[in-house]
């Protein structure tokens, strides 16, 4: 049996052996044996380095205000990448996210599973710089419903009056936290220049140790169900306790945010205008870790759609090795985007940055109903963010900006 598909079965069977019943024990002893092949044996006997993880600028330092470079060039003696290591630090990507499906799954049986906390390698502890002070309010709150509670943030600008403002939901990827998240996509900037309120979920530990938006499992892919309930009774709070433009309310995401936020845009058509995703996944392309891991590597064993069309606008840089572009792809596929009428590609550069390739696809009227944005040499970091967030890369373009000039032009 080859590597990926026995390691594919070992997954698929820990996550039966708690669907059945048979406790966190069996779970836990098929994950540790799957896990093994992160730290392969070398001719002694004794276990290598596991490789450092890729594409992800590191948090800078107070000396450093710019985004580090993802990857370091290799010496030309250092050997090719084999599979194994492909699907090795693959999987190094996913553990906390397969941990914390397993412990929420031993939970909801009654069970006592607890599985045990994973960083992610390279490890994202360390200190951000402290980012310019904005003269709006960035607001605590929380919301509970039947499927849980999660704190949030919502920043209202300067210049907010009376009058009624759009609104974006920002959803932050794995190990990060609302506040991280607003200084990396510098999104409370552009309220102050735009006015609009932005509100940022917060995923809690309790859900998933690595704070990562549970986009893989069945029952958080269904409207009024799981997290898509609790985000978009968020959603709904701020519209009620402020003056929104509720024709005007929009949600973006990154990575697990990215993909959950494809799950709120599919599910919550007449909630949300459009959705911006970056470097994230598709509606319903995983129901489970084996599926999850696939779909990271931009294997698709099944997709779903909704019944009405969402305009999106997407990013995700082509040297992305956490999740693969071909993510990218099959969201511009998904919907009716199928049947757009004009098809525009745009090559271009940032001056001293990356290059891209944006393809726009324009409907009946005219209007781009969704965008693709290819970066070029980018990895798995937020295009154009701030060095004062996590996972952010300077180099541009600016996928904040970009993404509300798109939302501006859509409408619910």
């Amino acid at each position: 049996m080859k590597f990926n598909e026995r390691l594919m079965a070992q997954m698929r069977a820990a996550t039966n052996s708690l669907k059945n019943g048979q406790g966190s024990k069996s779970a836990t002893a098929t994950i540790q044996e799957a896990l093994k092949v992160l730290s392969p044996k070398n001719t002694a006997g004794q276990a290598q380095p596991a490789p450092a993880m890729r594409d992800i600028n590191a948090p800078p330092s107070h000396a450093q205000p710019q985004s580090r470079p993802e990857t370091a060039p290799q010496p030309a003696s250092v050997p090719p990448r084999s599979p194994m290591d492909e699907v090795s630090e693959v999987l190094r990507n996913m553990v906390p996210e397969m941990m914390a499906n397993l412990d929420r799954a031993g939970t909801m049986s009654g069970g006592s599973l607890k599985m045990p906390s994973f960083e992610l390698p390279g490890g994202l502890n360390g200190t951000l710089a402290s980012a310019p002070s904005l003269p709006g309010q960035f607001i605590d709150g929380s919301y509970s419903n039947a499927a849980g509670s999660r704190d949030y943030k919502l920043y209202v600008p300067s210049t907010y009056t009376s009058a009624p403002m759009p609104l974006v939901v920002m959803l932050h990827g794995c190990t990060q936290d609302p506040d991280d998240f607003a200084k990396g996509t510098q999104m409370n900037l552009l309220a102050e220049e735009l006015q609009c309120f932005v509100v940022y979920p917060a995923q809690s530990q309790q859900a998933n140790p690595s704070r990562c938006w549970n986009w893989f499992n069945e029952q958080d892919q269904q409207r009024g169900m799981g997290e898509p309930s609790i985000i978009a009774g968020i959603t709904e709070t701020i519209m009620h306790n402020h003056n929104v433009d509720r024709s005007q309310v929009y949600v973006a995401g990154l990575s697990a945010g990215g993909a959950m936020a494809t799950i709120m845009g599919t599910l919550y058509p007449d909630l949300y205008a459009a959705v911006g995703v970056h470097s994230g996944l598709p509606f319903a392309s995983a129901h489970d870790l084996p599926s999850a891991l696939a779909a990271m590597k931009g294997q698709f064993g099944r997709s779903a759609s909704g019944s009405k069309p969402i305009p999106i606008i997407v990013f995700h840089g082509d040297k992305d090795t956490t999740v693969h572009p071909a993510n990218g792809d099959e969201l511009i596929k998904q919907g009716a985007h199928k049947a757009a009428r004009k098809v525009v590609v745009e090559p271009g550069r940032v001056p001293q940055g990356h290059a891209y390739t944006r393809t726009v696809h324009h409907g009946d009227d005219g209007t781009a109903h969704a965008e693709q944005w290819l970066i070029h040499g980018a990895g798995h970091a937020w295009s154009g963010g701030s060095a004062h967030g996590s996972y952010t890369d300077g180099k541009g373009p600016d996928a904040s900006r970009e993404m509300m000039r798109f939302f501006q032009t859509r409408r619910a």
